[in-house]
């Protein structure tokens, strides 16, 4: 798919008048000091040296093995570095942060936190600089499990004024129990003079923490200001919950990062789900702030203004990825914007200083959901322009193979096939009508998936011309419901709980899914003492769950573990709290493991902000296993976001192939790419030092079954 505008049209709108923008102008653009370049998080670099005419002359100029490796483990690296006086600082696959040089690549320190293996969603996107101007030493925020550290540029040492002797507990001051919290950082925020906002990932299941946004005193960690997601007493919003909802309903946080406006003072935050995030029965009404873009005054936390994406969310769709601050033109004059990617697939643009949308949205009616307790709310908010940049509705049409066998990962297991139903058959056995019809027992498509149509790589936005950039999922999911206990009479404890607090990520048989592990056998794989320990602190990507009781935890275990216990009133009680959880959550392929819709399956396009329209869209990636002669590129799953250059190139990883490429940015056109040595599932990064452009990518993999790796590599012409 190639729908390329003539070139003559592409040439005036990159040649027009180009509006005053003040990022453009910076003179940090020679290093890479901010979270995806710059506090607007526009991913631009006024470098040009690397340009359309020389891209394909790019050279592999360092590499550096960062560690972090662990054996039997998949592990994954999805940070965008930043680089700050020809040092570049990364993390590794171990949540370790280190200094390289970074024209050379060699290591200058790495500092290694106590709190690495209690990570938990063990992922660090990124990270946040403050220089200072005093006598205090300039500092990287780094976060790691429940911990946010401020580390010494120079030595790679805690600052010991900053908190409890260099970091602060991010559990701390969320108005509950800390110690039945599960709270990590992975994206950084956003620092404003001496203030960092900071945003928080949590749990997404019954009883998880909240996601209030807090702000930090750089040199101190002490709580400056805190807005409130889920709404208190007296505060706007609070009529859109259940009045006892602020106690208990956790979520409604902002993990995928925030993009500042320095000059007028506005720090733009977008939440994500309130929890249970697939069912809403204990929390009637919006829900605001979930699934919000928020525009709050940087320096006191007020509510300046803010749009609801998705209202009383009962699918999972989280605001994924920074908001891009931009200015667009019309009519000649020009309007302070804010542009926010969804995972449904949809560009909101606003006024970022009103909050008027710039293109009109429509509230559209959707019906009621048939689980009970569930008030799925009446209508939800579609932008009528630009259009979609995911397809929105999967139909019979749209089945690339519809007789192969289907392959969902609670359906079909290895070559089992005997028996499954094809790709057409379980299509008409479960419903797909589009954005926003409610989750059932019988199985839902979620088209663009749980990841998105945008995810957390999000898009990146030209400040001279306006236009966004942003790659895209074209993938289907199927989600199911079930009621908890299902139709065993008698469920025990132990098996509904892993229901409601397991079956989300591991199958509704346990049976893994999505490359997360099986639990039917874990007993034959770990301890009960280990766990307990992985129930209640988290590992790896999967997160910690304090909030249970003891015996909850022990009733999981034994429940994992084969051993016969009591019967009791407690399971009654889940069933009223909790009465549904998923027992299918997974993509929907055939059994070659292709994506059941037509290709692309991935793709990149080219927005025009300031009149809504599409300049290009081309498939991301290829897989090179189709040996299909009417699909030559495919398009694939993608994680990673784009960087774009005042040369005219845009930079991404991302795929699946595990390829780098370089597209030229008016037209669309791949002009380079190079085998990476692991998936490059991050942002890439560009500077410069001495006169020499590199471009930066982390090489972890571990996403979509491909192989873990430590690497990062950097590129440049000879």
């Amino acid at each position: 798919m190639n729908k390329i505008l003539p070139l003559l049209v592409l040439a005036l709108i990159f040649s027009c008048s180009e509006p005053k923008i003040n990022t453009a102008d910076k003179a940090y653009f020679t290093t890479w000091e901010h979270y995806l370049g710059d506090p607007e998080r526009t991913h631009f670099s006024n470098l040009d040296q690397i340009d359309t005419t020389n891209v394909s002359q790019l050279k592999l100029a360092w590499s550096y093995k960062s560690g972090g490796l662990q054996e039997g483990r998949t592990t994954q690296i999805q940070t965008s570095p930043l680089m700050i006086e020809n040092v570049l600082y990364g993390v590794n696959a171990a949540i370790e942060l280190f200094a390289i040089n970074a024209k050379t690549g060699e290591e200058i320190w790495k500092f290694s936190p106590k709190t690495k293996d209690e990570s938990g969603l063990g992922l660090n996107r990124g990270l946040n600089y403050w220089k200072s101007e005093g006598s205090a030493p300039s500092r990287i925020f780094f976060s790691s499990g429940p911990r946010l550290y401020a580390i010494n540029l120079k030595t790679g040492q805690p600052i010991s004024a900053f908190g409890n002797n260099g970091s602060i507990d991010l559990r701390d001051g969320l108005g509950r129990d800390p110690n039945k919290l599960s709270v990590v950082s992975n994206t950084p925020g956003a620092v404003f003079k001496n203030i960092l906002i900071q945003g928080t990932r949590v749990g997404e299941g019954p009883g998880s923490s909240p996601g209030h946004i807090r702000a930090f005193n750089v040199l101190t960690g002490e709580i400056l200001w805190t807005f409130h997601t889920i709404p208190q007493p007296g505060e706007f919003g609070y009529e859109t919950w259940p009045a006892e909802a602020y106690k208990k309903v956790g979520g409604a946080n902002s993990w995928p990062g925030m993009a500042l406006d320095n000059e007028q003072g506005i720090v733009y935050i977008p939440t994500g789900s309130a929890a249970f995030d697939w069912y809403g029965g204990d929390r009637e009404g919006s829900n605001l702030f979930a699934n919000s873009l928020l525009a709050l005054n940087a320096n006191t936390g007020e509510r300046i203004w803010h749009f609801q994406m998705v209202h009383h969310d009962i699918w999972d769709r989280d605001l994924p990825a920074p908001p891009n601050i931009v200015d667009i033109v019309r009519d000649g004059q020009t309007i302070p914007a804010v542009a926010q990617v969804t995972k449904s697939g949809h560009v909101f643009v606003f006024n970022r200083i009103t909050g008027e949308p710039l293109f009109p949205i429509e509230e559209k009616s959707y019906p009621s959901s048939t689980l009970i307790g569930e008030k799925a709310f009446e209508t939800q908010p579609l932008p009528l322009k630009p259009r979609p940049f995911a397809r929105q509705i999967l139909t019979e049409d749209d089945l690339y193979a519809p007789n192969r066998t289907a392959f969902v990962d609670d359906l079909v297991q290895g070559n089992e096939n005997e028996g499954n139903p094809t790709v057409l058959e379980k299509f008409n056995s479960i419903t797909s009508q589009g954005q926003f019809i409610p989750m059932d027992t019988t199985g839902v498509i979620l088209f663009p998936g749980a990841d998105g149509g945008a995810e957390w790589g999000g898009a990146a936005v030209d400040p001279r011309h306006g236009v966004m950039y942003v790659n895209a999922n074209e993938m289907a999911w199927i989600i199911k419901m079930t009621e908890v206990g299902g139709d065993e009479e008698g469920a025990s404890v132990g098996q509904s709980l892993a229901q409601i607090h397991c079956a989300r990520c591991h199958g509704g048989d346990l049976q893994g899914l999505n490359g997360i592990p099986e639990l039917q056998n874990v007993k034959l794989r770990l301890e009960t003492d280990s766990i307990k320990s992985i129930i209640q602190k988290g590992r790896g990507a999967m997160p910690g769950m304090p909030n249970l009781s003891e015996e909850e935890t022990n009733a999981i275990t034994n429940f994992l573990m084969d051993i016969e216990e009591a019967k009791d009133h407690r399971v009654e009680k889940t069933k009223i709290d909790v009465p549904y959880s998923i027992s299918s959550f997974a993509r929907f392929k055939d059994d070659r493991g292709y994506p059941v819709i037509k290709p692309p399956w991935g793709t990149l396009n080219a927005i025009d902000l300031n009149t809504g329209e599409y300049l290009w869209t081309v498939p991301l990636g290829h897989e090179e296993s189709l040996q299909d002669p009417n699909v030559p590129v495919s398009g694939l799953e993608n994680y990673g976001g784009p960087v774009i250059t005042k040369g005219g190139v845009l930079f991404i990883a991302a795929t699946k192939d595990e390829k780098i490429r370089a597209f030229h940015m008016q037209t669309g056109k791949q002009l380079w790419e190079d085998q990476l040595p692991a998936g490059g599932y991050a942002t890439p990064i560009t500077y410069q030092i001495d006169g020499r452009q590199y471009l930066v990518i982390s090489c972890g993999g571990g996403k979509m079954g491909t192989p873990s790796d430590d690497e990062y590599r950097a590129y440049a012409l000879e």
